[in-house]
């Protein structure tokens, strides 16, 4: 943690200057604000690893000032703790919902809190020349697939895995396009760059470690997450080298937060064992008869290969279409509880990719914004809980 810099805005000075001398005495950097606009102009003209302020201000609206930090490049990332003598939950709420990371009250356990959440904030990553995580739990595997294509696997993949990222705004988190022939998330979100799956197998194990992952995956603007795109096209997938893409998987396993592992519709010796290894394998399927008959074969043959059904997360996706089977009959075929139903969204569902944009972020008061928001943090409580029960 040492170096590392903090912004520190209080308008009662001193509060803002015991919190400064805290974190001067832990070897911090520290710069302080007396306002809400005094703050933004330090954050972005010097930049700040953190932003701790209090959440009372007197010449900005507490959204305005979030929303206005949130948008910057400069401290889009940057996370945000407010540390606030109201305790009161609507407060607390409005935070969170605006992109806050964490929210303290002003008491006897405000420091302690405080230094737990700037450990984990910090000491998340070892220093540089570091290649991997030995010394820290590996990060939580979760598997998207379906039985069958145009069931949106891909779309809610990614749209999931960037409200993951809004729900844990300090994890690192990666998404792989293990699709082939031809990789469906580049698409999605916009991405047009070289880099994919292909080039990287190209190259040595040893060349493509922790940080070679950290500096080189692309981040598409807006989806917060860092991806490894598929196959740009058949003929890459051809070549590709298959026995590359356990490797590159494990790497990525251990040393990003999240993997969010993108298969499709692909069983085979290669994403098997992926499967299995899974801390939550997200299944998606749409509707119609003939897609949960097909994925009904698919979770009887996953049974057999020792999946626990407690890993699975269904999700019936309508937001392809509005018609076929209920909820409870799709249960009924399937022998699986559906977690999730997204509902029918119309032409929204295709205008939001084709627009590369999030769902949450084009529609976020649409009902499927909020369903994909409770979802995401669901299926975090429960990768966790199977990585308690079963270890790492």
């Amino acid at each position: 943690m040492v170096g590392k810099s903090v912004l520190v805005l209080d308008e009662n000075t001193a509060s803002r200057h015991f919190i400064a001398n805290t974190l001067l005495e832990k070897q911090f950097k520290v710069s302080g604000a007396a306002s809400g606009k005094e703050a933004l102009v330090i954050a972005w003209r010097d930049g700040a690893d953190l932003v701790l302020f209090d959440p009372v201000l007197g010449d900005i609206q507490l959204e305005e000032f979030i929303q206005k930090l949130r948008n910057h490049p400069r401290t889009s990332k940057t996370p945000l703790v407010a540390l606030s003598s109201d305790s009161s939950p609507a407060l607390k709420e409005t935070c969170l919902n605006a992109g806050v990371s964490e929210y303290l009250v002003k008491s006897a356990q405000a420091i302690p809190a405080l230094e737990e959440i700037l450990t984990r904030l910090f000491g998340m990553e070892k220093p540089a020349e570091a290649e991997s995580r030995e010394d820290q739990e590996t990060g939580l595997l979760i598997v998207f697939l379906s039985a069958k294509g145009g069931t949106g696997t891909s779309s809610l993949c990614a749209n999931l895995a960037m409200n993951i990222k809004q729900a844990q705004p300090e994890a690192r988190i990666v998404v792989a396009d293990l699709v082939l022939p031809i990789g469906s998330i580049a698409p999605i979100v916009g991405y047009e760059g070289e880099f994919n799956l292909t080039t990287v197998a190209e190259l040595s194990s040893g060349q493509t470690g922790a940080q070679y992952f950290h500096k080189q995956l692309p981040e598409p603007e807006l989806w917060q997450f860092q991806l490894l795109a598929g196959s740009p096209d058949p003929q890459h997938a051809n070549i590709l080298h298959g026995d590359r893409i356990n490797e590159i998987v494990e790497t990525l396993y251990s040393s990003y937060d999240f993997i969010i592992l993108d298969i499709g519709r692909s069983l085979s010796r290669i994403s098997l064992p992926l499967i299995q290894k899974a801390d939550l394998i997200t299944l998606i399927v749409s509707p119609d008869q003939s897609t949960i008959k097909l994925t009904k074969t698919v979770w009887d043959y996953l049974q057999t290969q020792g999946i626990d059904n407690r890993k699975m997360y269904v999700i019936l996706n309508r937001a392809v279409g509005l018609e076929g089977v209920t909820k409870t009959q799709a249960e009924e075929i399937l022998g699986l509880a559906i977690k999730t139903a997204i509902p029918y969204m119309g032409s929204n569902f295709a205008l939001a990719n084709n627009l590369h944009q999030p769902i949450t972020t084009k529609y976020p008061t649409d009902t499927a914004s909020i369903i994909l928001k409770e979802t995401a943090e669901n299926m975090i409580k429960l990768a966790r809980l199977h990585r308690a029960r079963h270890g790492s």
